[in-house]
């Protein structure tokens, strides 16, 4: 469930970057709610994660994840270019997020 959890979180860090840049610096009232909204809400489900994922995993999985998720969404809208190599790096960041998933050992607490 915590890794389901992270998933959302790291959407959410993509609606609110996206968010922020639609606010013109926060000056725009609609996307500054969302922004606010979505950042809220996706700090409190990284807080929840890091309790039971080590943070040091879970806040990289979720920076990578939330920035990865930012990048295919402006691709997605025209705001960014695609091109080979950003697929390629792309699928890279959701490599290295699996592999942190696949090589993490609980820890002694439980985490």
């Amino acid at each position: 469930m915590p890794w389901l959890v992270l998933l959302v979180s790291a959407v959410l860090e993509a609606v609110w970057a996206t968010a922020l840049d639609h606010s013109d610096g926060l000056t725009q009232l609609s996307p500054s709610i969302v922004f606010a909204v979505a950042c809220l809400a996706s700090m409190g489900a990284l807080a929840y994660v890091a309790r039971h994922i080590p943070m040091s995993v879970a806040y990289a999985s979720w920076a990578g994840l939330g920035a990865g998720f930012t990048v295919v969404w402006s691709m997605i809208s025209g705001v960014e270019s695609v091109s080979p190599a950003k697929v390629v790096l792309l699928a890279g960041l959701i490599g290295c997020v699996v592999g942190l998933k696949l090589v993490h050992l609980p820890a002694s607490d439980g985490r």
